[in-house]
């Protein structure tokens, strides 16, 4: 038989968990999750190359590193400091962590509705026991992943987010990661709850950032429960810095007549895995994924994507682009699953891929699974290079070389980023992105706007 995980690693979790669980509250109800987390995780160990499911994505320099978690504190990170990391915008309600942990001196939440929940999920796990129980580790399953089963044992902060039906929101809600230098490798396990109530309308933003240099590791699990006829506007922003290993799950459940849509942008860590799980559980549902990865030097971004189609009438888009230059790595792995009962159904899945260098490499492997006979389902993948025409086009109207390189990148991602639908956010990554692909050609871009985003790229 051959193996599809390795103990390497292991016991130093284990021994962890066991300090963990010794300082934790034993009358807390979530003890009883948190054990069976990591009784999975023990029998699980970590994914090797082995398991189809990681083939791509070796897991072998975390699990070698011994990671401890980082002591509590904002460890210096001041309002002054987050004014870099944030969008620029007063229509938004923020929840900051440092280091994994909740800081109530860096939040802002004033202004919500009456009856929205907004906060740490520290303390919401006894204040909020009766809306948290329901669904708290009990999408994001962690007795098949090892990642999950790792965060669900060590879960202690992050964000709980609840809106009762019927509540258009019309503040964005930005979850904001520091993670800040540290002499000793620090592992994260942030843990987030979303709960969106029938005909409720929220955007979420997600964003993971480092302050300064450092090996550092986040092992974030989010979950989303869409209901009945609700919207949800879903952004994730990785920007971890290039020794950073950073893993996340996403699940998502939609019911009846909701409308879920993601946007996921990668742009830092050494080596990053993205899951996203998408289940489609009422008539009507309809889901938009859209992801953008755009990497360097010798970094590795794996994107997997789920989504299932557990009831009829529901239509997923998905659309991932990658960008690649020297000898940096992608994997997209995108399935797509059509339950026997799940006629009518409507999806279509695209990834497309622009290396810039001879060495970058990219993996994607788009999936259907069909079980049911009435359906419309299609998908694609390509991998290419900046079109030859197109670059003598721009050349013979005078644009330069390296500046028509730029501006066919930056197409190339373009539709992508101007579906988004927080303005301030798009602005943000368009200008970040401008500023990476114009390194080395500043004159391109406006030399007072490089400097303002040269802090967080």
């Amino acid at each position: 038989m051959i193996a599809t995980t390795t103990m390497e690693g292991r016991d130093t979790y284990l021994g962890n968990f066991a300090q963990f669980e010794a300082e934790s509250p034993r009358h807390s109800w979530v003890a009883p999750l948190r054990r069976a987390a990591i009784a999975s995780f023990s029998e699980l160990g970590f994914p090797t190359t082995r398991n189809e499911e990681w083939r791509q994505t070796s897991v072998a320099p975390i699990t070698k590193i011994p990671f401890r978690r980082a002591p509590k504190g904002a460890n210096g990170f001041t309002a002054a400091d987050l004014s870099r990391y944030t969008f620029g915008s007063d229509d938004c309600a923020q929840l900051v962590f440092v280091n994994g942990y909740f800081s109530d001196d860096l939040s802002s939440l004033s202004a919500l509705p009456r009856g929205v929940r907004v906060k740490s999920l520290a303390a919401a796990m006894e204040a909020d026991r009766i809306l948290l129980e329901p669904h708290l580790a009990r999408h994001a399953g962690y007795e098949k992943d090892a990642f999950t089963a790792l965060n669900t044992a060590f879960m202690t902060d992050g964000a709980f987010i609840y809106i009762p039906p019927a509540i258009v929101l019309d503040r964005v809600l930005h979850l904001i990661y520091i993670s800040t230098a540290r002499k000793e490798p620090a592992v994260a396990h942030p843990r987030n709850l979303v709960v969106v109530g029938a005909g409720s309308q929220a955007s979420i933003v997600e964003s993971y950032f480092s302050l300064g240099p450092g090996v550092y590791f986040n092992n974030a699990v989010t979950e989303v429960v869409a209901g009945n006829s609700s919207t949800v506007d879903f952004y994730k922003i990785e920007r971890e810095n290039d020794e950073a290993f950073h893993m996340e799950t996403l699940h998502v459940v939609q019911q009846r007549d909701s409308s879920f849509s993601s946007h996921s942008i990668s742009l830092g860590g050494s080596i990053v895995r993205n899951n996203l799980n998408v289940v489609l559980d009422g008539e009507g549902a309809d889901c938009s994924l859209n992801g953008l990865y755009v990497i360097k030097g010798r970094q590795h971004v794996d994107n997997h994507t789920m989504i299932d189609h557990a009831k009829p009438h529901c239509n997923s888009r998905e659309l991932y682009k990658g960008i690649l230059d020297e000898r940096s790595t992608a994997v997209f792995n995108g399935g797509i699953l059509v339950r026997k009962d799940a006629q009518k159904t409507n999806a279509k899945q695209t990834n497309k891929n622009l290396l810039l260098s001879r060495e970058a490499l990219v993996n994607t492997k788009p999936e259907l699974k069909i079980f049911a006979d009435d359906v419309k389902c299609t998908h694609g993948a390509t991998i290419g290079q900046l079109d030859e025409d197109a670059m003598f086009y721009l050349r013979s109207r005078g644009i330069d070389q390296a500046s028509a390189r730029v501006l066919l990148t930056y197409a190339f991602a373009n539709d992508l980023l101007a579906s988004m639908k927080v303005k301030p956010l798009q602005c943000q990554i368009d200008l970040v992105l401008l500023t990476r692909l114009s390194r080395g050609h500043e004159n391109l871009i406006d030399a007072g706007e490089a400097g303002r985003v040269e802090g967080i790229l």
